[in-house]
C-alpha cells in the first residue's frame, strides 16, 4: 500500500518540502543531532481503530453512570446535526493546530500552510519553523482538548447525546496526533545535549527532532 512519502507531491508541498530541508541543513551545521519521528497514515489509522474500543466503552460507561435513565441511541435529527458538525469540526480541528502554533512561531500564522491528503482523504496542518517541545506538543494536542475531551466531559455532565458523540468521535479523529505526541515524548534525549527542537514535517505525519 503506498505511503505518505510516495506519493505525488504538490507543487506547494515541493516548496515547502525544499524549505524544510534547508532547514534541518542550516540546524545541522550548526551541530544539531537530528532524528526522524514520522508515522505511516496506515499505521496510525490502525491506532485509532485500537484506540476506539476503550475510548467508547469508557466514555458510555461514564455517561451511563451519570445518567441511568438516559440511553445513547441516536434520532434522525441528531444523527444528521451530528454529521454536519463533525465534517465542519474536521476543518476546525486542524485550524486549531494551526493558531495554536502560531502563538508560539516567530512569524506567527504566516508560518502554518495547511493542505489535504486526497490519497488518503486525509486534511491537514503543519508549522514550518521549529519548535520547543512543549509549544509542538500543546498545539499537536489542543484539538483533542478542544473538540474530544471537553465535549465528552460535558456531555456527560449534561446528559447530552450530541455532545459526547462528538466528543468521543473528535478524540478518535485526534488519534494520529497523539500517536505522534507519544512518539515524541518517548524519545530519549541523547546524553549531553540541553537543547531540543520539534519540527513538523511539511508532507508526512510526524515530525524531526534536533537536538544538541
Amino acid at each position: 500500500m503506498k505511503e505518505e512519502k510516495d506519493r505525488k507531491l504538490s507543487e506547494k508541498e515541493q516548496k515547502r518540502l525544499a524549505v524544510f530541508e534547508a532547514t534541518c541543513e542550516r540546524l545541522l551545521q550548526q551541530g544539531y543531532k537530528m532524528t526522524n519521528l514520522t508515522i505511516g497514515i496506515v499505521k496510525a489509522n490502525v491506532v485509532v481503530l485500537l484506540l476506539a474500543i476503550p475510548v467508547v466503552a469508557i466514555g458510555m460507561l461514564l455517561f451511563a453512570w451519570k445518567n441511568p435513565i438516559s440511553l445513547l441511541t441516536p434520532t434522525p435529527q441528531g444523527s444528521l446535526l451530528f454529521i454536519v458538525l463533525f465534517t465542519v469540526l474536521i476543518v476546525v480541528h486542524e485550524l486549531i493546530h494551526g493558531l495554536t502554533w502560531s502563538l508560539f512561531s516567530e512569524h506567527h500564522f504566516k508560518d502554518i500552510e495547511f493542505g489535504f491528503m486526497k490519497e488518503f482523504f486525509t486534511p491537514y496542518c503543519t508549522c514550518m519553523v521549529p519548535l520547543s517541545k512543549g509549544h509542538y506538543i500543546l498545539g499537536a494536542l489542543m484539538p483533542c482538548i478542544v473538540l474530544g475531551i471537553l465535549p465528552t466531559a460535558l456531555g456527560i455532565l449534561l446528559g447530552s447525546h450530541l455532545l459526547f458523540w462528538i466528543g468521543i468521535v473528535m478524540i478518535l479523529s485526534a488519534g494520529g496526533d497523539i500517536m505522534i505526541v507519544m512518539k515524541v515524548l518517548a524519545h530519549k534525549r541523547e546524553v549531553g545535549t540541553s537543547e531540543a527542537l520539534v519540527y513538523d514535517h511539511p508532507t508526512q505525519a510526524g515530525s524531526v527532532v534536533f537536538e544538541k
